[in-house]
């Protein structure tokens, strides 16, 4: 393994709590704007929270939390590594909730949101969900 791989690994899960914020964070913020008037004042600031939240701290992160995990596959290689699979295939998730997000931002950016806030927090669980998936393969291994 190269003298980085440590480094790699550090990057990779500060990038994976990062992204985790957000997509736990991000579904709530929804929660909230769907239960407030199109248009208001306090509508017109969730938006630009949403925004931010994604733009500036979830999507960057996710991105980083790819490139960092890829480095790391080349080096540990994917060849009798089964967990690692298995990792991938919940890791595709995460970025398909992210891809979900960002359509749901938009949505409600053009005050065209039509999910109740009750959708919003039981969409809250699927990142949980992934995310416990994720770190049971990673800790334990099991194939």
């Amino acid at each position: 393994m190269s003298d980085y791989f440590l480094w790699f690994k550090a990057v990779h899960v500060i990038a994976v709590i990062s992204w985790m914020a957000g997509l736990l964070y991000c579904p709530r913020l929804f929660d909230y704007h769907a239960g407030v008037a199109a248009g208001s004042e306090t509508s017109e600031l969730f938006k630009v929270m949403e925004r931010r939240l994604l733009h500036a701290i979830t999507i960057p992160a996710g991105m980083v939390a790819w490139v960092m995990g890829l480095i790391m596959v080349t080096e540990i290689g994917l060849k009798g590594n089964g967990w690692l699979h298995a990792k991938l295939v919940l890791v595709l998730g995460m970025t398909a909730v992210t891809v979900l997000l960002e359509r749901y931002r938009i949505a409600f950016a053009k005050d065209a949101n039509q999910k109740p806030a009750k959708f919003f927090r039981a969409f809250n669980e699927v990142p949980t969900l992934l995310m416990i998936g994720i770190v049971i393969l990673v800790i334990t291994k099991p194939f």
